[in-house]
């Protein structure tokens, strides 16, 4: 339970949110870790805010231009030296045994990539669920729908080596969980560990047609597919999206935390 864990963190003008991120890292009870911050050219007070802080755990780098968050996550992922990966992006946060409680659960099973349930805050307000998904996602299941939120996500780095993805606008993440779904499956660990702000700057806005299209390119550039392909594939996600809505959410009990037992598949 000593291995370093290497958060991976992309940031753009989220000044006004970034330091409680942050603080959410520091507050882990496991501290071996190392907190990869790449901002994308921020326009706001973000330096401002990073100069607050002290920790040489704490690696701040800046992209030479505004290139995007996967062009900003592949550079965290080359700089990571950890045994683990997870993500934390800028204007979300974590439990405070989020790690030591997830690293321990893969060392007790000896899963390569996992994630945990997750809260969603929406402008300022706490939505009463629980959003889980199934027990174990493979790459079948992968293929129909992203299941889960990528601050969740913790992976083996020795295992799945480093990954790399084309600079997609949208969906970058899941572009990431295409990659390593083809080398390991990907388990639920049903334990909410995890919030997503959601706010006006960070809402995944735009007309449906719009997502559609990113979907689409992500299949097109990220994964390469024909054509023909990309399409009946972004159908399917739009399918099995609409199902992960309405199954994979449980109405929340007492808090976050252990809230969620298992989900049946």
């Amino acid at each position: 339970m000593n291995d370093l864990v290497s958060i991976i963190m992309p940031s753009y003008n989220t000044a006004e949110y970034i330091k409680n991120s942050i603080e959410s890292v520091l507050n882990q009870t496991y501290t071996n870790w190392e907190l990869i911050i790449v901002d994308d050219c921020s326009t706001d007070s973000t330096d401002e805010v990073m100069a607050c802080f002290n920790d040489e755990r704490i690696r701040y780098i800046k992209n030479e231009k505004n290139s995007g968050a996967a062009v900003s996550r592949n550079r965290a992922l080359r700089e990571a030296k950890g045994k683990w990966i997870a993500f934390l992006d800028s204007d979300d946060l974590w439990e405070a045994e989020k790690l030591e409680k997830q690293i321990r659960f893969m060392k007790e099973t000896g899963y390569k990539f996992t994630y945990t349930d997750y809260r969603i805050q929406l402008n300022g307000t706490w939505l009463p669920y629980v959003y889980t998904g199934p027990d174990k996602v493979n790459e079948r299941k992968m293929k129909n729908y992203c299941y889960f939120s990528t601050i969740t996500v913790m992976y083996d780095r020795e295992y799945v080596g480093l990954i790399q993805i084309e600079p997609v606008k949208k969906n970058n993440d899941y572009a990431m969980w295409l990659k390593i779904i083809k080398k390991t499956p990907c388990y639920r660990y049903p334990v909410c560990l995890s919030s997503y702000i959601k706010h006006e700057g960070s809402i995944s806005s735009g007309s449906k047609l719009k997502l559609i299209k990113h979907h689409y390119i992500m299949w097109r550039v990220a994964e390469k597919k024909n054509p023909i392909s990309a399409t009946v594939l972004t159908v399917r996600n739009l399918f099995w999206g609409t199902l992960k809505k309405l199954k994979y959410k449980e109405l929340l009990k007492e808090g976050c935390e252990n809230a969620s037992g298992p989900s049946t598949d």
